[in-house]
């Protein structure tokens, strides 16, 4: 479903740089918003100290949002290792008209932040989880 929304440039090539961690991109995480029911912009970045909690508190309680983050984890044989993971932010106490909004328009962002494997969708905080929810899933990738 196209819904018209577009890609901040700012978003690819911020990308760019955050993937190979770049100098001035060694962040943790980003969250993007829809401006003007037209945009997908950076909302906030997390620097490099911050944790998936931290990720996890930036994300508004009742409105959606993209999230994109540097998670670091043990892998199954005890390896550190990291992904990028890719959330789509779409609480149940959202409105139907921004849920509907951010589900037709995440495409788009997908497209721009070319080679994220892993894509998680979370309605709720339990969603959010990332030990019953969010590492079960990356670690199958790793």
């Amino acid at each position: 479903m196209a819904t018209g929304v577009v890609v901040d440039d700012e978003v690819a090539s911020t990308f760019q740089g955050f993937k190979l961690q770049s100098a001035g991109f060694k962040l943790r995480y980003y969250i993007y918003e829809i401006v003007d029911k037209k945009t997908i912009k950076i909302e906030k970045s997390g620097d490099r100290s911050k944790t998936y909690e931290d990720f996890c508190a930036d994300l508004p309680e009742n409105d959606c949002r993209y999230g994109l983050i540097d998670l670091e984890f043990k892998s199954d044989d005890g390896r550190p290792t990291s992904k990028l993971v890719f959330i789509t932010w779409n609480p149940d106490t959202g409105s139907i008209r921004n849920k509907m909004l951010y589900s037709g328009s995440k495409e788009a962002i997908k497209s721009a932040l070319n080679g994220v494997g892993i894509h998680i969708n979370a309605t709720d905080r339990a969603e959010l989880d990332l030990e019953s929810s969010v590492l079960p899933v990356v670690k199958k990738f790793a």
